[in-house]
Order: structure tokens, then sequence, then C-alpha cells
């Protein structure tokens, strides 16, 4: 089963969609993080397989981030958590899991390597 948080708002976004449902359209999940947004469990668990901090998958350049100043090095990992999962347009997008496996989708050539 392979999962996607997707942003259909975001060009490479659709294009990971796009080169997962020519893949394997069958066992594909699309999840609209913008309306269905990770829990902070679920995040957490996804941050794992990425292996990645919760500063990482954070998009530094949306004016919720400032706004949040989330550029405080003194935030935990759940306070940054926390904001991603209550502000999803921060998290970096997208994200495919493939089992245990995950990766971000930019590069495209990210997802081939969890495939």
């Amino acid at each position: 089963m392979i999962t996607i948080y997707h942003n259909p708002r975001c060009s490479k976004s659709r294009d990971a969609l796009a080169l997962l449902q020519q893949h394997d359209s069958d066992n594909l999940t699309v999840i609209d993080y913008m309306k269905t947004p990770p829990t902070c469990a679920e995040l957490t668990v996804i941050l794992a397989r990425l292996n990645l901090s919760a500063r990482s998958l954070l998009r530094s350049k949306e004016a919720e981030y400032s706004a949040l100043q989330l550029d405080n090095p003194a935030l935990s990992e759940q306070q940054l958590i926390k904001a991603m999962t209550e502000n999803p347009k921060l998290i970096e997008r997208p994200i495919v899991i493939n089992g245990d496996r995950a990766a971000i989708g930019r590069p495209l050539s990210n997802i081939s390597a969890i495939l």
C-alpha cells in the first residue's frame, strides 16, 4: 500500500500523484492533507520514516512560519509537530509512504527510490 500526502494546488504534488498512478494506482491512498491533516502521532511516525526532524519538514517561506515564530530554536519537536498539524500548509510536500519507507517528492526521483 502506497500513501501520498497530497496538496492538489501544488504542481510538484500533482506530478508525484501522476507518477504514483502510473506505477500502481490500485494500491494507492491519496490524502489531501490540507483538508485532512495528519495527527501529531501520525506526523511523528511520518518523520521517523523520513528520518527527519520536525524542523526539516517545515516550509519556512510560508507566512505562518514567521507569524508563529517557528524559527525559534527553543521550540521542541512536539511544538513544531503541533504547529504543522494545526497549520498543514507548513508541511513540506508531497510526502509518499510505501510500507516502512517514506520520501518527500522533491525531486520526483526520491519517490522512485522507495517504490
